[in-house]
Formats: C-alpha cells, sequence, structure tokens
C-alpha cells in the first residue's frame, strides 16, 4: 500500500481478459466539425478514419477536449496539447496552467509564495522584468493576467518594470498585436503617472524569437536573448506600436514571424536590458515554450548559443515549467500536483509500454502524459523514442512530418511482441494546421491517416485492440466565423484564416480483432471528456481503474 492507503495494484476487470497489447494512437489537432471547404480533415482522402466513424458506429464517439473538461477555467478556453495529454494520462481532471494562475492572482497568493518574495528583492535597486506572449488567445498567456500582474507588483514595491512582448497571430488573428499593445501601452502610462517607470523594452513574432520548444532551433531563443537582455536586435523603435506598425508592413510580414526589436531612448539607448541586480519573471503559463529561455537564464553551465553577457539575476516562471529538471527553481504559481498517473499504474502492474513521437510532440507521449514528469517510471518495461522533426522549415513546407517513421516504429514495436502498449503521436494536423496553409493540412491530414493504417495493419496482425483519439481540435476548421458560422472576410474580401486550436470535440475509436465482441460505447455519461480515456484503455488492458478516475467509455454487453 502506498503512504496514502491506495494500492498500486489494480483489480482485474471482471468481464475482459487481459494479454492482448493495446495501441493508443493520439491525432493532434483532429477535431470534428461540420463538413465544408475550411475543414482541412473532410477534404483530405482519410480513409481509415472515415472507415472507424462510419464503419461502426457504436465503436466511435466523440468526447470534450477543451475548456473545463481539461481543468481550464471556462469552456470559452480551447484546449492544447499539454493539458489533453496531461487529461488523456491522468484519468482525471487538475486545475491548469491559466486556472491555478487565474486562481493564485484573484487570491493574492501569487505574492505570498517564496517566487514572488525571492524576486521581490530586487524590487529596490533593480529592474523588474516581464518577458512573455502578449495574446489573449489564453493558451501560453493571458493578457489579462499581464496587467493584474503589473497593478500588484508596482503595488508591492516595484520601481522599474520592463516588458519584453512577444506577438502573437497563431493563438488569436493575425494582426491583433496592435490592438494587444495599445492596451498595455496605455497601463503603463497610468503607472508612469502613479511615478513607476515602466515601459515595453523590446519584443518579437513568437515563432522567431524566444518561443522555440523542444530544443528545436536554439537561434530562436538566441534572438531573444540579445534583444530581451542584451538590447540588440536588427531594429530600433521609439515605441512598440510603431515598431509593430512598422515591421507588419513589410511583405509577407505577420505576427508570428516579426523580427526582433528593441525601444531605445532619445540618446539611441535600449531601454530595458537586463543587468546585475534585476529580476526577470517569464509570464507565460504554458511550459513548452518557455523551457528553453529558461535554462539560458537558469543554468550557470549553458553552450547552446553565447550569452555574451550572464546578469546574476533574480529568475522566476510564472510557474515551474519542468517539474523533472526543476526549472525553474523558482516561480510564482505552484503547478497542479498529478500523481498516480494511468501510466504509472500499468507499469505497475506489467504493461510493458513503448511511447513514440517526433520531437515537436514527444514530449506529449510521454512528459505530460505521465503527469509532468520527466524518466521512466520502469526503465526495464518501457521504452520511449523520439525522432528528430524538421527544423528550419515551417511545417507546411514539409506537411507529411515525420508520419510514417512515427508509424513504422509502432509497426515494429507491436510486431517485436515486446510490448503490451503502443502509444504514439502524430502531429500533422496540429502543427501545419497553425500554419494557416490549408492545402499543406489537407496533405497533412492524408499522411496521419495513412499512419494510422500502418498501426492498425499491425495490429490486426497480433491480434491487438487499438483507440484512436486526439488532444484538440484545429485542422477541421481553419476559417474565423461569424455568429453564424459563416467564414468572416478581412477587409479585402478575403477569408479570415484560423491558426488556432478549436473548441471542437474530438473522436474516440476502439476496435481490433483482441477487443471483446460485447464492448460498446455507453450513453450514460453526459459530458465525457479526455480524462474518461484512461480508464478505457486500463478496462482495454483488462483492469479496472481506479474509483476517484474518470468513468470509462466502454461497457460489455453479455451476450
Amino acid at each position: 500500500m502506498g503512504s496514502s492507503g491506495f494500492s498500486w495494484t489494480l483489480p482485474d476487470h471482471p468481464k475482459l481478459p487481459k494479454g492482448k497489447p493495446v495501441a493508443v494512437v493520439v491525432l493532434d489537432g483532429w477535431g470534428e466539425a461540420n463538413p465544408d471547404q475550411y475543414n482541412c480533415i473532410h477534404v483530405a482522402q482519410t480513409p481509415v478514419m472515415d472507415s472507424l466513424k462510419n464503419g461502426a458506429p457504436e465503436k466511435w464517439r466523440l468526447v470534450k477536449a477543451h475548456g473545463t473538461a481539461v481543468g481550464l477555467p471556462s469552456d470559452d478556453d480551447m484546449g492544447n496539447s499539454e493539458v489533453g495529454h496531461n487529461a488523456l494520462g491522468a484519468g482525471r481532471i487538475f486545475a491548469q496552467g491559466a486556472k491555478l494562475v487565474d486562481q493564485a492572482l484573484a487570491s493574492g497568493k501569487i505574492y505570498d509564495g517564496d517566487g514572488f518574495n525571492y524576486i521581490k528583492e530586487s524590487f529596490e535597486s533593480g529592474t523588474l522584468h516581464l518577458i512573455g506572449l502578449l495574446s489573449d488567445g489564453g493558451v501560453h498567456s493571458r493578457l489579462d493576467q499581464l496587467q493584474i500582474l503589473l497593478k500588484g507588483v508596482s503595488e508591492r514595491g516595484a520601481k522599474k518594470i520592463r516588458v519584453h512582448i512577444l506577438t502573437d497571430g497563431r493563438d488569436v488573428l493575425d494582426g491583433s498585436s496592435i490592438g494587444f499593445v495599445e492596451t498595455l501601452e496605455n497601463d503603463l502610462l497610468e503607472l508612469r503617472a502613479k511615478g513607476v517607470d515602466a515601459q515595453i523594452a523590446s519584443g518579437g513574432g513568437r515563432m522567431y524569437v524566444t518561443m522555440d520548444r523542444y530544443e528545436n532551433d536554439w537561434d530562436v531563443v538566441k534572438r531573444g536573448w540579445d534583444a530581451q537582455v542584451l538590447g540588440e536586435a536588427p531594429y530600433k523603435f521609439k515605441s512598440a506600436l510603431e515598431a509593430v506598425k512598422t515591421l507588419r508592413a513589410q511583405p509577407k510580414a505577420n505576427d508570428q514571424y516579426l523580427p526582433p526589436f528593441v525601444i531605445v531612448d532619445d540618446s539611441g539607448n535600449a531601454v530595458g536590458p537586463v543587468f546585475d541586480g534585476d529580476a526577470v519573471v517569464t509570464i507565460n503559463f504554458r511550459a513548452d515554450r518557455m523551457v528553453m529561455l529558461a535554462k539560458a537564464l537558469e543554468y550557470a553551465d549553458f553552450d547552446n548559443f553565447d550569452r555574451v553577457r550572464v546578469p546574476k539575476i533574480r529568475y522566476a516562471g510564472m510557474l515551474q515549467y519542468d517539474g523533472e529538471l526543476k526549472l525553474p527553481s523558482r516561480y510564482l504559481v505552484s503547478p497542479p500536483e498529478i500523481d498516480r498517473t494511468s501510466g504509472e499504474y500499468l507499469v505497475k502492474n506489467g504493461i510493458r509500454t513503448f511511447a513514440c513521437s517526433e520531437t515537436v510532440k514527444f514530449g506529449h507521449v510521454t512528459f505530460f502524459w505521465n503527469g509532468n514528469r520527466s524518466g521512466y517510471f520502469d526503465a526495464t518495461k518501457e521504452e520511449y523514442v523520439e525522432i528528430p522533426s524538421d527544423s528550419g522549415i515551417t511545417f507546411n513546407v514539409a506537411p507529411n512530418m515525420k508520419a510514417l517513421e512515427i508509424a513504422e516504429k509502432a509497426r515494429d514495436a507491436l510486431l517485436s511482441g515486446k510490448f503490451d502498449q503502443v502509444r504514439v503521436n502524430l502531429p500533422n494536423g496540429d502543427m501545419v494546421g497553425h500554419t494557416g496553409d490549408i492545402e499543406a493540412t489537407v496533405v497533412a491530414c492524408k499522411a496521419a491517416d495513412e499512419a494510422v493504417k500502418i498501426i492498425l495493419d499491425a495490429v490486426e496482425q497480433v491480434g491487438g485492440i487499438y483507440l484512436v483519439t486526439a488532444d484538440h481540435g484545429n485542422a477541421e476548421d481553419m476559417v474565423k466565423r461569424n455568429k453564424s458560422g459563416k467564414p468572416l472576410l478581412d477587409k479585402n474580401d478575403r477569408i479570415q484564416i484560423l491558426t488556432s486550436h478549436t473548441l471542437q470535440p474530438v473522436p474516440v475509436a476502439i476496435g481490433g480483432p483482441g477487443l471483446h465482441p460485447g464492448v460498446k460505447f455507453r450513453n450514460d455519461i453526459q459530458t465525457p471528456g479526455l480524462a474518461n480515456v484512461a480508464a478505457t484503455v486500463m478496462n482495454l488492458h483488462g483492469f479496472e481503474a481506479p474509483a476517484d478516475y474518470e468513468q470509462t467509455l466502454i461497457e460489455v454487453a453479455d451476450n
């Protein structure tokens, strides 16, 4: 028994046999929406997913993948891959990033913790630097949280504040950066009127400056370091509003890829480099695109690029971005403590597990699936394989990505007989969908469907079971819509492309020769979500889920 009185031993399911290999396939960014020309999944040739949907309706259903179903504050919040995989793996709903920060800001608890007290020591004689995504998309950060934090730190002694902004255009409409900058500038103007020296110091587009992930391209982080810390960038402006308007006017410019810029004073000097004695807070609550900057800010023995000058600072994240690396070591808001994940239970009950994706989503079928935990539960029973993602290109250039390679690794793992569970993420619908390139996203969906076929064919060969699902929507709706569902047009009568995730439900499909013939989806769960998948997978392995897990999606009809 564990210290809190629970057993790691899962009870056997009374009606489902053990020992059949189970393939868990997560299609990233694959939601369900009305069929039209902007639904890339509908437009694409996807015979395998079509056959799952239409071939056996009692083995195919939709579940919720956004908002409260994945621990986010409201059902206006779109899901994302991190919270989606947390829910898929944990089997329970934990308050997530944005919600945790909302609670800490609303209660004032954020100002009582060790993280805030640590950075507060710099307020008297140093500058407080806030670095993060300027957006109300609610996926990585939120503008209103930044506004509350600015007010809170200024009331608690911050005399000099510099904000380093990253423009979005990915989780929100391209061009919305201008309005966000205007809002922030007005807030900073009010702070200056109260005697606080507060201004925007630097900026750049999120996909070109700072916010790389999984060590795909350190040059992205270096461009941010040069602007934010060293105060050096190819573009210099007197104000952030002028910067964003001017840089957006360049040919092919967009918010995601704005080049780095710094704000300078009348003498041409950068207004906000980071110096010894300053404090830095990265304001994003989502982890994946802050880890690399956190390493550059925190690690003494850092060699991924030449930092040139490494100021002695007090650094805290909005949250801790990697629990295993304890990175950053200081943070303003404590992360959800996700314990007893399905992956850990199954491994401790002898389930030999193989997990695979390419770099951009590898952490999702490992770290996030396992409750924000790096590494193996039992290295003798697990194997995790990361296939390097393409780097140096945008994903619409090669929309097949590594789907084929991932599927082949999964096939080989199944055929080897060494594993009881094979878990993969196919990133195409999400990563290519984010580029806003509809034609490329159609190709991406076809590639993902072909990958599913390879895996399901292997399941067939070994007499196994499959569960195919997704973590959130994206590729199924690529256009911004008005309240009646019609595509929105810009001032030139062109459709407004949607690059963000969606609020759409996602499919769960089960099948395979090893599936007990009496298994069907239940219809008595009112609003099932991604967290219901974990108990379902445990059942497919022949176990009953722990009592506090969200209910299983399946039942066994007596023949």
